[in-house]
C-alpha cells in the first residue's frame, strides 16, 4: 500500500474534507487558523552531507511550504526531535529557528527524546483571511508553477550544482499569498512532484488538467529529455503549483510559468497522452 492509499483508507474516520488539502483549516474569530505537520527521518528525507542546521532548515522549510502552498501567513512552529545523538539538537534548533525567522515565523517549543534513528517531526501554524485549496480549478483556467521544477531531482541524480536546491528549499511564502490575493482557484506545494500535485489535485475536481512539457522550466544545464522527466515527477522541489483565470495572469511580484490548462475531461495529460501518478510517495510491502 502507498501512502495515499492509506490516508484514503482511514478518510472516512475524520471529518469530511480533512485529508483533501495539506493543511487543516480552523476558524477562529474573524481569522482562519491553519495547521500542518511532518514527519522527516534521516535516512529516507535527509541526503548524505547536511550538516544539523540543514537538516534543522529543512525541516521547518517542508512545513511553512505547506502553509504557503494555500496561501496562508506562517506564525509558529514546534519542532519534536528524536535523535540518535544529544549533541546533535544545537544545530538543528539553530537551523529550524533561522528558517522560521526567515518567513515571519517563530520556533515556539517541541519535545525530544531518544530515537535509533533522527526523526524530526514539525507542526506548523499559519492565518489567513481567506485560504486557496486543492479543490476550486475552473475549466479553462490556467495550470501554472512558480519558479523552475526538477532542481531538487538533478541533485539526487549527480548535478552537484543543484545541491543546495534539494537540501535547502525556500518556500514560496510571498507568492502564496500574493496569488490568494491575485484569485488563484485552486494551489498546493509540488513537494512530492508535479505529476504526483497533478493527480492530488485530479482527486478533489471534477476537472481535468493539460500540461505541455516544453512549458516546463526544468533545470538549467541537464540534457532536455532528463531535465523534462526531472520537472514532470521528481520531489523536493517546494514550488506552487496553481490553477487561475487567464485574465489574471502574470501575478505582479510573483515568477511564475503558465503549463497547460484546466480542461473539461476528467484527467491528467502531458502532450496529449496521459500522465501517470510518478513522483515521491511512502509505501509499505
Amino acid at each position: 500500500m502507498d501512502e495515499r492509499g492509506l490516508i484514503k483508507a482511514i478518510s472516512a474516520i475524520l471529518p469530511d474534507g480533512s485529508t483533501a488539502d495539506d493543511c487543516a483549516v480552523i476558524p477562529h474569530g474573524g481569522e482562519l487558523l491553519l495547521l500542518s505537520t511532518d514527519m522527516l527521518h534521516e535516512t529516507t528525507d535527509f541526503p548524505v552531507g547536511m550538516t544539523d542546521a540543514e537538516i534543522g532548515w529543512m525541516a521547518a522549510a517542508v512545513t511553512i511550504s505547506d502553509l504557503a502552498g494555500m496561501g496562508s501567513r506562517p506564525l509558529a512552529l514546534l519542532l519534536a526531535t528524536g535523535l540518535d545523538r544529544p549533541d546533535r539538537l544545537a544545530g538543528i534548533t539553530e537551523g529550524a529557528a533561522r528558517c522560521c525567522r526567515t518567513y515571519g515565523a517563530d520556533l515556539v517549543g517541541g519535545d525530544t527524546d531518544a530515537h535509533t534513528e533522527l526523526t524530526l517531526v514539525s507542526t506548523g501554524l499559519g492565518t489567513a483571511e481567506q485560504v486557496v485549496r486543492r479543490r476550486g480549478a475552473r475549466v479553462g483556467d490556467v495550470v501554472c508553477v512558480t519558479g523552475s521544477l526538477g532542481g531538487a531531482q538533478a541533485a539526487l541524480s549527480g548535478y552537484d550544482d543543484y545541491w543546495e536546491r534539494l537540501i535547502a528549499p525556500q518556500p514560496r511564502v510571498a507568492e502564496g499569498l500574493a496569488l490568494n490575493a491575485a484569485g488563484a482557484t485552486a494551489m498546493m506545494d509540488i513537494s512530492d512532484g508535479l505529476a504526483m500535485s497533478l493527480h492530488d489535485m485530479l482527486g478533489v475536481n471534477e476537472c481535468g488538467f493539460a500540461v505541455e512539457t516544453a512549458r516546463l522550466p526544468g533545470p538549467a544545464g541537464v540534457p532536455e529529455a532528463e531535465a523534462r522527466a526531472f520537472a514532470l515527477s521528481g520531489g523536493g522541489d517546494f514550488e506552487l503549483l496553481f490553477t487561475i483565470p487567464p485574465e489574471n495572469f502574470p501575478v505582479a511580484g510573483v515568477e511564475a510559468t503558465a503549463v497547460g490548462r484546466v480542461v473539461a475531461a476528467h484527467g491528467v495529460w502531458a502532450d496529449g497522452v496521459p500522465l501517470p501518478a510518478e513522483g515521491y510517495m511512502h509505501r509499505w510491502g
